[in-house]
């Protein structure tokens, strides 16, 4: 059976999770403390509530144990005591929303006075009381011994040249804080002692509204260095020492230009609160202005010289300082080609650095005969070598840890230099060794360099290939990259060639030392322009870098053949003419093209068929096709046995047969043969070239079997709406050489598939609607319909096929005809399957009946009429009998009799 489940025990536990859910207001935990003079913050959240989103909050004090005095609300204005409405008013006690659960409260310059329990509470708004709703926090007020100051008063202005070293003092001490004088005396809220409190010190470079940490030394007793400062920092140029127990003294050796500016000493006051450390309060004093004075240096070279190539260049760098005493220089000779040139696009020839250590490129010596004076010397210079040339100088000392800083640092104007020497002198011709004839054919251009004179060793031709396009007015195009050659063989394309490059339907090769060639693999008629070759001459240089130095254009080459359309002839041939039903029926088309190019033929069999006596026009279909790759495929049949009996094959390359076995009464119709002409566009693709139809060859069977006729009759031909409709279809057999009756007393060898159509308009400018069907299996179909109305199929008579709309509705009206297609039994036992054949239609009119319109109408209206007239009536007699009735009062007459004179 298995342990039971602790189905008990965890009902109990959802109980108590239920139970014990509610309200809970928090405030920090554990004792806050803060110096005098401070901003106090006191954060206050609730959670778990019911009822609105924001929750109020109510604040109160507690002193020295005593009873709780309302401090600030965030939703009574009049909540405050007396003695804190002045401070809400000015400011000094805020309570700020930070969130709809959560408030804080602000106290600025807190006093010994502030010190005490302070409770956050909140109005209820739970559907039941559940959880708490006050939390109480206690604050400690310390009183401000931080003490913070320079060893120098006032701040001194020191000035240093850069590189010395820079020396600042600050003192910092905080001697142990007392419990405030308003602490309590009473033993259930006596405070413990005052916490021990930890101090931070920074040094600060401020300039302006900019404020940089330089090192720190944090209440954890680690050292931290500023942003900027770290390298100099683990280098030992930023140091931080101690003097006696509360100097702090930075040290910055060597000082450098950055380092100008007013640093101030910046001391905090840290203590641990909730297991973190909590800064108390801060305080910062300015220690000095330090100025430093930037070291003179200045570079200076000739500004213009001339050599000839394969003759020495010297160039000299002077240099000039007002200190040479204690700084060891740093020279580099560096090239450009512009007169502006940037130092890390600039190259650099030579290096001389601050241990007297040469670096140089080769053919490149530095030298220097005093210590003002640099020497460069470039051997045996090249074309390449004429350009700009300048030196950079830096100075350097040495530090107190024997590192190096540098101090000063110039750069010199460019000395151009400009080397002489001799150009080669070449001629360029361009020809098309092979020219396109027709689209897809190759092109073939060759560039060839001829009369090559003052062309040396050094010297290399590459050349650059041009499209522009043709134009027959004078406007100037613009010329087209297709592929460039650098000096070290490295061939670019552009972006007219990029991906036919990659494709490789442009070649660009180089066939002799002399020769260049550029071959399309397959020309299209945008290919059609003007192209020219452009050989540049490329002279190396001393560190085996090439530059141009020469371009030679050659005269454009026009690639141009006239486009003319392509033309496709078909013809059709009947190499033995049908007998009869059942014969084999061939047929033999033979194509011819013009303008088309390496041609591959795809061929598709249509089949026109001839309606008989239809309103709709004749129908075309697909008998069999076969692609430009001799890929058969089988066209719109919807009978699959007789789709099996055509063949198409290809005879030749320009000739197909087409074959129909078996062939029946209802192949009827005109042939023809669909040729598309294929031509070849790169690798295994084809584009179509042109189309050409051949003449129709005509099946028309002459056969002595049964013809039939299809008529409609209706005796219905105006129906009032909710009649039925019906519709009868015909049909009549004939024979040319049998007596009519013969057919008709073999039923059993005819059958027929009969489809009703309709057009519901007046006219036959519609679509017909298919209504029904009866194939010769007797199986009826009916197509869906939108009306209320309903149909019936049925054969009624030998020849005679019936239908009905029941309960005929407005829609139904319009012309009606039927379709019939005729099956015969062969003798063989074979059905044939004869042509389709269509009556002619006959228009059906749905009439509205008036009387059974209007009956109900007019019944409804009499009835109410007759309501309405009786209750005038009733009304009136009420009227009359109860409200409009007069009571006369008659004069009473008395009845006594005469009395007698004698009894008077």
């Amino acid at each position: 059976m298995g342990l039971p489940a602790p189905r008990p025990l965890l009902l109990l536990a959802l109980l108590w999770l239920a139970v014990c859910r509610g309200r809970v207001v928090r405030v920090p935990a554990g004792a806050l403390v803060r110096v005098a003079g401070t901003e106090l913050v006191i954060p206050c959240n609730v959670s778990d509530y019911d009822g609105p989103s924001e929750q109020n909050f109510d604040w109160s004090f507690s002193s020295a144990g005593g009873g709780f005095v309302e401090l600030a609300s965030t939703w009574e204005v009049g909540f405050a005591a007396q003695p804190y409405r002045e401070r809400l008013r000015t400011g000094q006690v805020v309570l700020r929303r930070t969130a709809n659960d959560a408030v804080e409260l602000h106290i600025k310059n807190v006093q010994p006075s502030d010190q005490g329990l302070y409770k956050c509470s909140t109005p209820s708004t739970d559907a039941t009381v559940q959880g708490n709703y006050e939390d109480t926090v206690q604050v400690k007020v310390l009183a401000d011994a931080l003490r913070v100051g320079p060893t120098e008063r006032p701040a001194p202005s020191l000035g240093l040249r850069e590189g010395e070293p820079l020396e600042l003092r600050c003192s910092a001490s905080s001697s142990p804080a007392s419990p405030p004088a308003a602490a309590p005396t009473t033993p259930a809220f006596a405070l413990p002692p005052a916490p021990h409190t930890h101090l931070a010190l920074r040094w600060e470079l401020r300039r302006g509204p900019e404020h940089r940490t330089v090192l720190a030394l944090t209440h954890l007793g680690r050292l931290r260095a500023g942003p900027g400062y770290e390298q100099r920092y683990r280098a030992g140029a930023v140091r931080l020492g101690t003097e006696g127990a509360d100097g702090f003294r930075l040290t910055l050796d060597p000082a450098l230009a950055a380092d100008q500016g007013a640093y101030w000493c910046v001391v905090g006051e840290w203590i641990a609160e909730h297991g973190a450390w909590q800064e108390i309060q801060e305080k910062a004093v300015e220690v000095a202005a330090v100025v430093i004075r930037p070291t003179v240096l200045r570079a200076a070279v000739a500004r213009n010289v001339s050599v000839a190539e394969g003759k020495d260049l010297d160039l000299a760098c002077n240099i000039s300082t007002d200190r040479l005493d204690d700084v060891r220089p740093e020279v580099a000779w560096y090239f450009s080609r512009s007169p502006d040139g940037a130092l890390p696009a600039s190259h650099v020839l030579a290096k001389l650095d601050r241990t007297s250590l040469v670096h140089s490129a080769p053919h490149v010596a530095l030298s220097h005969t005093d210590t003002r004076s640099y020497h460069l010397l470039v051997r045996d210079v090249s074309r390449d070598s004429a350009g700009y040339y300048f030196c950079q100088v830096a100075l350097w000392t040495l530090g107190h840890n024997r590192s190096w800083h540098k101090v000063a640092e110039a750069r010199s104007a460019p000395a151009s230099v400009d080397v002489t020497w001799l150009e080669p002198d070449y001629q360029v011709f361009l020809n098309a060794s092979q020219v396109p004839g027709f689209a897809e054919d190759p092109t073939e251009l060759e560039c060839r360099v001829v009369d090559v004179r003052n062309a040396e060793a050094s010297v290399r031709l590459a050349v650059s290939w041009y499209y522009r396009l043709s134009r027959r007015s004078d406007d100037t195009v613009a010329s087209e990259l297709l592929a460039v050659m650098d000096g070290d063989w490295t061939l670019r394309y552009g972006e007219r060639s990029k991906q036919r490059a990659q494709d490789g339907e442009f070649i660009f090769s180089k066939e002799h030392t002399d020769t260049f060639t550029f071959r399309i693999q397959r020309t299209t008629e945008r290919d059609r322009g003007n192209y020219f070759c452009v050989v540049s001459a490329w002279t190396r240089h001393p560190n085996n870098s090439w530059v141009k130095s020469k371009d030679v254009f050659s005269k454009p080459v026009s690639i141009f053949w006239a486009a003319e359309d392509s033309v496709l002839v078909v013809k059709a041939q009947q190499p033995k003419p049908l007998l009869a039903v059942g014969s084999t029926f061939e047929m033999t088309c033979k194509v011819s093209s013009r303008n088309v190019k390496s041609p591959r033929y795809s061929v598709a069999i249509t089949a026109q068929k001839v309606t008989v006596a239809g309103p709709g026009p004749n129908e075309t279909r697909c008998m069999v096709s076969l692609d430009q790759d001799a890929v058969v495929r089988p066209g719109n049949w919807t009978d699959a046995e007789q789709a099996r009996g055509v063949v198409l094959e290809k005879v030749q390359e320009d000739e197909f047969r087409y074959r129909m076995y078996q062939t029946q009464v209802s192949d009827a119709g005109l042939y023809r043969c669909v040729v598309t002409a294929w031509t070849p566009v790169g690798g295994s693709l084809w584009r179509e070239a042109a189309t050409g139809l051949s003449n129709p060859i005509e099946i028309d069977f002459q056969t002595s079997g049964p013809a039939f006729n299809a008529s409609v009759h209706t005796d219905t031909p105006s129906v009032t709406r909710g009649e039925p409709i019906k519709v009868y279809c015909i049909l009549t057999v004939e024979s040319a050489m049998l007596d009519p009756g013969f057919w008709l007393g073999n039923l059993d060898d005819m059958a027929f598939d009969v489809s009703w159509f309709a057009v519901h308009s007046f006219g036959l400018d519609k679509d017909p609607v298919l209504l029904s069907t009866l194939d010769r299996k007797g199986m009826v179909t009916t197509a869906p319909r939108h009306g209320k109305s309903g149909l019936s199929l049925e054969r009624v008579g030998t020849l005679e096929f019936l239908l009905q709309v029941h309960g005929s509705e407005d829609q139904d009206f319009g012309n009606y005809f039927c379709s019939v297609t005729p099956w015969v039994k062969s003798p063989t036992g074979s059905w044939q399957k004869e042509a389709e054949i269509h009556s002619k239609p006959v228009f059906i009119t749905v009439k509205m009946d008036v009387l059974t319109a209007f009956k109900y109408p007019l019944l409804i209206g009499v009835g109410l009429s007759t309501v309405v007239g009786l209750l005038s009536c009733l009304i009136g007699y009420c009227s009359a009998h109860w409200c409009c009735r007069k009571e006369v009062q008659e004069t009473r007459r008395e009845r006594r009799r005469l009395m007698s004179m004698e009894m008077d």
